[in-house]
């Protein structure tokens, strides 16, 4: 396996076996535990406070924030659950209060023993004990469907020019992350309805191979040849940033512009489980390299932009929730350029991460290993 030194995006403490680990006696946060879930997977929050998350086996609740929860909303999809898959990220929009529209993403099952990411918007009504979800539409659909139970991406973001984001993983599957025929492994941008702005990168995009049939997903791409982007996010200069998974060695933060190709299986940080070798991306300049990157791994799987002011000095900063790591890990943008500057040693796998309306942050963790799968509230220390 290949280990790194990272000069000078980012410090070399960071791959000294978690020597960037918070060394101090007590965390910079006090945190409350609130609630537990069976396998959370995201949560987000209702304009009034409460929140909603989401379950992979396919449930979804309404949750206050002193942890009472709602029976599960119906209306949901059908959820192909098993492995990596099953009921996935939770977004709201920004005029929930007059539309009352949610996002969900999910797993749903294809022909024979096939699988893929699908994106639903639809409208939450709420009742006396919960809700139930209607007027329910597919927005997209991860093409092609294929068999296997793993990276699916599906993290989702209304950006601030009011576009659909979303985070689309290879599948397990290497080869469809360059591919212009397949929607794996690529950063989509969208409408909210799901219909492809005219503006996209490789809308006009033709395909020079005559036995190729021209399905036309490629309209959907904003940049290409990522492996398993669990986290997506708008810095405060409105800059967006991925965070994926590497293979073995070489989790990746990753400046998204348009039209730009990442490399992955091509180039890696990494290698490959079985020991192979991957090219560095230094090999290849014609991709985009990472800006920071992680060996040891961290395991990323959310990413979310503080903007809060109750921990005013993370103003800014990216946090990324850490499952092999069991960690919080901070980390500072500085236009084209990111760094660790802080990783907080949880004790768990974390799954997701959000921050609330008062600047508190609340995290998921994953329910695997000794994780419980609980909700916690982290609030700065006294």
């Amino acid at each position: 396996m290949k280990i790194h030194l990272q000069f000078p995006i980012v410090l070399a403490v960071v791959l000294l076996a978690g020597a960037s680990v918070n060394a101090q006696d007590e965390l910079p946060f006090d945190v409350s535990v609130v609630t537990a879930f069976d396998e959370p997977w995201a949560l987000a929050f209702l304009p009034d406070g409460r929140m909603l998350v989401t379950e992979k086996k396919g449930n979804l609740f309404i949750v206050t924030q002193d942890g009472e929860k709602s029976r599960a909303i119906g209306g949901l999809p059908d959820v192909d659950y098993g492995g990596q898959g099953g009921l996935g990220d939770i977004m709201v929009h920004p005029d929930f209060a007059e539309t009352g529209v949610i996002y969900l993403s999910y797993v749903e099952g294809g022909v024979g023993d096939t699988r893929g990411a699908a994106v639903m918007r639809a409208v939450l009504n709420f009742t006396d004990r919960g809700g139930y979800l209607s007027d329910a539409d597919v927005v997209w659909r991860q093409y092609p469907k294929v068999m296997g139970f793993g990276h699916y991406g599906h993290r989702l973001l209304l950006g601030p020019d009011g576009y659909l984001w979303i985070s689309s993983g290879d599948r397990q599957k290497f080869t469809p992350a360059q591919d212009m025929q397949s929607s794996m492994g690529k950063i989509l941008r969208l409408h909210e309805d799901g219909s492809i702005p005219d503006d996209n990168p490789f809308v006009n995009y033709i395909d020079e191979d005559p036995l190729v049939d021209d399905v036309g997903v490629y309209g959907e791409f904003w940049s290409m040849g990522h492996r398993n982007p669990l986290g997506i996010a708008f810095d405060l200069d409105g800059q967006l940033w991925c965070i994926e998974m590497g293979p073995a060695g070489g989790d990746e933060l990753n400046r998204v512009v348009r039209g730009g190709n990442y490399g992955y299986p091509v180039v890696s940080n990494g290698d490959h489980y079985d020991g192979r070798e991957i090219p560095d991306h230094d090999t290849r300049p014609e991709f985009l390299a990472p800006a920071a990157w992680w060996t040891p791994v961290i395991s990323p799987g959310d990413l979310v932009v503080y903007s809060g002011e109750l921990f005013d000095d993370w103003q800014g900063n990216l946090l990324a929730a850490g499952l092999s790591s069991q960690s919080l890990v901070r980390i500072e943008v500085r236009g084209d350029e990111a760094r660790e500057v802080e990783r907080y040693p949880m004790g768990a796998r974390i799954r997701s991460v959000a921050q609330g309306p008062d600047g508190a942050l609340w995290v998921l963790e994953d329910e695997r290993r000794e994780s419980q799968g609980r909700l916690l509230r982290l609030t700065p220390a006294d």
